[in-house]
């Protein structure tokens, strides 16, 4: 069928045809090559940070996951305290920053969408904060907000929920507590924005019928509009989170440095990513580099699992969502 089609075309016609059959099958070389190219970059980083790896990994084996001891000294190493103080850093980051972002969000996409002044100020002043270095953030967190945070917020908290051991401790500034309010800070513009865009995507359809039922407002947004989103809303949750796991010289600056386990979120505490820029410089001796070098895997599997997990997520959501409909 295609050879008659094409003896039927002029000479002129055959070269534009052919041209375009051409062009077609350059762009789908073109872009595999892309596509496997980003494979390739992260099975080379897996294997260069396993290959350099195997020190620690021969002497510790999987013990090193669950190892509280990080002593330099007797070269004892054990990234459990690390992964804790991720942990808690990055959920404090969530729990506080998420309902401010999903709060900007609705505010823009649904209360003052039609003010597109006010829509554009506020939006670009929070898109502002994605362009600002981490290094700042960390200043700003180190001068500004764990002295405001110990005054008005931990030291209070202690005198009246001493009691309670996540509140325990001598309040110092310099964190779990600290770390997770800059964390949270930090991921807002991140969240907030891409959930604006989903909010913005949503079908008017779905207001309208929900407005047509005598709803309110609110109703539309906590029972249509949020809902009809919230694939959307995780995916930029999960990118939030992402964002906290992996961030470096902020948390640094503000954390404390203490490779400690606890469950007060007024004791210093070390981070995966933190450790790493923090020791890699200073660090002497092939196990202790190993080590520090383990350390990046660690965080480089335990980011792929948050994403395969929200991938995992997201599909039955919208699956979900397809059995119903």
């Amino acid at each position: 069928m295609k050879a008659f089609s094409k003896a039927r075309l002029t000479k002129t016609e055959v070269r534009t045809w052919n041209a375009s059959a051409n062009a077609d099958s350059l762009m789908k070389v073109l872009v595999a090559v892309a596509a496997f190219t980003v494979i390739a970059i992260l099975t080379a980083i897996a294997f260069e940070l396993y290959l350099n790896s195997l020190p620690s990994i021969s002497k510790f084996g999987i013990s090193f996951i669950w190892g509280t001891t990080w002593d330099v000294s007797t070269e004892m190493f054990g990234a459990l305290p690390f992964i804790f103080g991720t942990f808690v850093t990055s959920l404090l980051a969530l729990l506080i920053g998420l309902p401010i972002s999903l709060g900007v969000a609705i505010f823009l996409s649904e209360k003052v969408k039609s003010r597109r002044m006010v829509t554009r100020s506020i939006g670009t002043l929070v898109e502002l904060l994605a362009a600002v270095p981490s290094v700042i953030y960390g200043l700003w967190g180190l001068f500004f907000l764990s002295p405001l945070l110990r005054r008005y917020v931990e030291t209070p908290l202690h005198d009246y929920l001493g009691f309670v051991p996540l509140f325990a401790g001598t309040p110092f500034g310099l964190d779990f507590f600290t770390a997770g309010v800059l964390l949270a800070i930090m991921i807002i513009p991140t969240v907030s924005a891409i959930s604006r865009d989903v909010l913005n995507a949503v079908p008017n359809s779905q207001r309208e019928a929900m407005y047509s039922l005598g709803a309110t407002h609110w109703e539309v947004i906590w029972k249509a509009v949020l809902p009809y989103a919230r694939s959307g809303i995780f995916g930029a949750t999960i990118l939030g989170l992402a964002r906290a796991v992996g961030e470096t010289m902020a948390v640094t600056m503000v954390i404390g440095n203490e490779p400690k386990i606890t469950a007060s979120l007024f004791s210093g505490g070390y981070t995966l990513a933190a450790v790493i820029a923090n020791q890699f410089t200073e660090a002497t001796g092939q196990l202790y580099i190993s080590s520090l070098i383990e350390i990046g895997l660690v965080l480089f599997f335990m980011a792929l699992a948050i994403n395969t997990f929200a991938r995992l997520l997201i599909w039955k959501m919208k699956r979900g969502m397809n059995i119903r409909v």
